[in-house]
């Protein structure tokens, strides 16, 4: 099993997929009038899919997942390159910090970091913070769930593809407890060859995770919530 996407809820998804593509300088995969897909190859690390599924409502629930971006000694030129594709300065209370705070053009916030040595490697995608209620507890279920390493030197409890490349999950404080609300942002796991589905399930459900049943028809992956509330997907291996 490892980690394969980070998946936005959109009620416009080829504005915001092609918005993101731009940004990060990603791969299309598929455009269609249901969804956007493109993919973050990093050299040497993972690969990770960015997947943009139309809603019919605009996502209106605190965010506790978002994407930070890598600026470093370039941040000001990266901000700027990302205005002039559409993203927008934000005040989310963020006060006097070194990072720079926007928001694509659905409303997400993101951040563009400062120079920083813990995130060497990382490509355009330096971090993807998760809100969590217990860092320790769900850095050890999302630690099980993909296959990711500890690392340190972020100041948060994080895990880094085993390659050491690429994006650190981030495990932060959440500002609040987790609402009846979907997540707008969540993460799908991939099945690999010879593992198997109902094992998994109830591996997460041992780990304080649990499986989530929506009224959605027959589909193809399974949904569970992380301990602290954060839905994830488990789709199935691939077969080819």
């Amino acid at each position: 099993m490892f980690l394969e996407n980070v998946v936005f809820d959109a009620t416009a998804p080829q504005v915001l997929g092609r918005f993101w593509e731009a940004a990060l300088g990603t791969e299309r995969l598929t455009d269609v009038p249901e969804g956007f897909e493109t993919r973050l190859t990093v050299p040497d690390g993972p690969v990770l899919d960015l997947c943009f599924q139309r809603v019919p409502d605009q996502p209106a629930e605190p965010q506790r997942l978002h994407l930070d971006l890598y600026g470093g000694a370039d941040q000001a030129a990266v901000v700027e390159r990302l205005v002039s594709l559409g993203a927008s300065h934000a005040d989310i209370g963020q006060g006097d910090v070194p990072w720079v705070v926007l928001t694509d053009p659905a409303g997400n916030a993101f951040c563009v970091l400062e120079e920083r040595s813990s995130y060497d490697g990382t490509g355009p995608v330096a971090g993807l913070p998760l809100q969590v209620a217990d860092a320790e507890r769900d850095g050890a279920f999302w630690e099980w769930l993909t296959g990711w390493v500890p690392v340190e030197g972020s100041g948060l409890v994080s895990l880094r593809h085993p390659s050491l490349r690429g994006p650190l999950l981030d495990l932060s404080a959440e500002a609040g407890p987790k609402g009846t609300a979907k997540n707008r942002t969540h993460l799908d796991l991939r099945l690999e060859a010879g593992d198997d589905a109902d094992e998994i399930a109830r591996g997460i459900v041992d780990r304080g995770g649990r499986e989530l049943h929506f009224d959605w028809g027959e589909l193809p992956w399974r949904h569970f919530a992380d301990p602290s509330g954060n839905e994830f997907c488990v789709l199935p291996a691939s077969t080819h």
